[in-house]
């Protein structure tokens, strides 16, 4: 995912001269669907080709060791050199642009157009891909991060949309709501009369004052972070793939997915800097400045501890924030997934990327187990709330429901607003019953970019 950015940069800049394929070779069982790695390429932009590689032929045969590996290959199909891991835009512009001259100076450069890719336009109308949301009795406002739209949605409860903020396409702009700029913006946070947002491909922390609509930015460069830092003033630090907020006091929390660490950003002096996390990818306890996290995705809070869904791991993590210790309430390690519900270390979830605290309950987002689960903080017991593996788009009775990868949610009124990516839609699940319906959002096209 975080290389895609770079790619696409290449992409448009040598358009005459570079082929990029993409090849997937999966880690989780749900990213083998080849529909599911469809949607994951509408919903990222993806602009080249993809194989499904999914018994790992292609992986073996180029002795592939880790995601994500780059292999060069020449205009005569042989091998250059691969790459692992991320790398910056530079590194990889002088790169191409020494090949491109060298393999145009031998004559054997093929300029005619290649287009392999059956390209589908995102939903015009109404959502794409929702990535979070949230859900404020206090306030009887529902906010969405529109992600695919690259805006933010403020509705009430019922449904009927009240604002948008952004108009609609990516960047990284600040300004009154007609004019302000996301890109595929994830989590939010509400406080104090603003709302905060993860501005995931912006790597950026930004602020939306409610009174006045204007949107403003808090922390991050613009630029990726490639390396790890010690943090300082919020716009001097640049981050990397923040992707939720959790707010406790003057402190908002970040889950940093692409530095596998959790931050903290000071409302009083503006600074940031990590708080939990080596930057190691793995799963390990103990105090937050040893412990180990992998692309954490989802985090919320109590005021007294931070838990996270941390994807990479398919667990739930718990900080807490009077002496700092990280324990593990779900999840034994990088390659231990599943579906299934039971007492702690016999759980099993998913890529799991949403979490809320309600009521003394977490509820979950088990996004490629296509579920939405509850897990008891105290007892560590896992039981499934909605949802079947299989992915859909079905209402009704909880047990008889389908989700498709939802990604976030998040309680208020007694019951469970989920963001369920690719259906495009708001679910919403009652507490009491646990019947699933379908949320009718009204008036978000009148509203666009007004």
């Amino acid at each position: 995912m975080h290389l895609l950015a770079q790619l696409r940069r290449l992409e448009r800049k040598y358009r005459d001269e570079l082929v990029v394929v993409g090849v997937h070779s999966a880690k989780f069982n749900a990213e083998k669907a080849t529909e599911a790695i469809h949607q994951a390429i509408r919903r990222y932009g993806v602009e080249h080709p993809v194989v499904n590689d999914r018994d790992f032929v292609v992986w073996q045969s180029y002795a592939i060791r880790a995601w994500p590996t780059l292999m060069f290959i020449s205009p005569e199909g042989r091998v250059l050199g691969k790459y692992e891991g991320e790398a910056p835009f530079d590194a990889l512009d002088r790169l191409v642009g020494e090949m491109v001259r060298e393999f145009d100076g031998r004559g054997v450069l093929d300029r005619r157009p290649l287009d392999f890719l059956r390209r589908e336009p995102l939903p015009a109308a109404g959502l794409a891909f929702p990535g979070k949301l949230l859900a404020d009795a206090a306030s009887s406002r529902l906010y969405l991060s529109d992600t695919g739209h690259h805006r933010v949605v403020e509705a009430d409860l019922a449904g009927t949309v009240l604002r948008v903020f952004g108009v609609g396409e990516a960047g990284l702009r600040d300004g009154a709501a007609v004019e302000a700029r996301f890109h595929a913006p994830q989590g939010l946070a509400l406080g104090d009369g603003r709302l905060y947002v993860a501005d995931a491909e912006n790597h950026a922390l930004r602020a939306i004052d409610l009174a006045e609509g204007r949107v403003t930015t808090l922390a991050g460069t613009g630029k990726q972070a490639m390396a790890r830092l010690r943090g300082g003033p919020g716009r001097e630090v640049p981050l990397s793939s923040p992707y939720d907020l959790a707010l406790a006091g003057s402190t908002l929390y970040v889950a940093m997915a692409g530095l596998h660490q959790l931050w903290a950003f000071s409302l009083v002096d503006g600074t940031i800097r990590p708080y939990a996390g080596t930057g190691r990818e793995g799963i390990a306890d103990g105090p937050r400045a040893s412990a180990d996290f992998a692309q954490p995705f989802g985090i919320t809070t109590d005021g007294e501890r931070l838990w996270v869904a941390d994807s990479e791991t398919s667990a739930v993590r718990q900080v807490d924030l009077r002496d700092g210790q990280v324990a593990t309430l779900v999840g034994l390690g990088l390659f231990v997934f599943g579906d299934e519900d039971g007492v702690g270390d016999a759980a099993r979830l998913q890529h799991v990327e949403g979490i809320a605290w309600h009521q003394g309950a977490l509820y979950l987002a088990d996004t490629y187990n296509n579920k939405i689960k509850r897990l008891d903080p105290a007892s560590r017991r896992v039981t499934t709330l909605a949802g079947q593996p299989e992915p859909g788009c079905q209402d009704g009775p909880g047990e008889q429901a389908h989700f498709d990868e939802p990604g976030d949610v998040s309680a208020a009124d007694g019951r469970l607003y989920v963001a369920d990516t690719n259906n495009h839609a708001v679910r919403l699940i009652d507490l009491a019953g646990g019947t699933v319906s379908t949320l009718a959002l009204r008036g978000l096209d009148e509203l666009r970019g007004d």
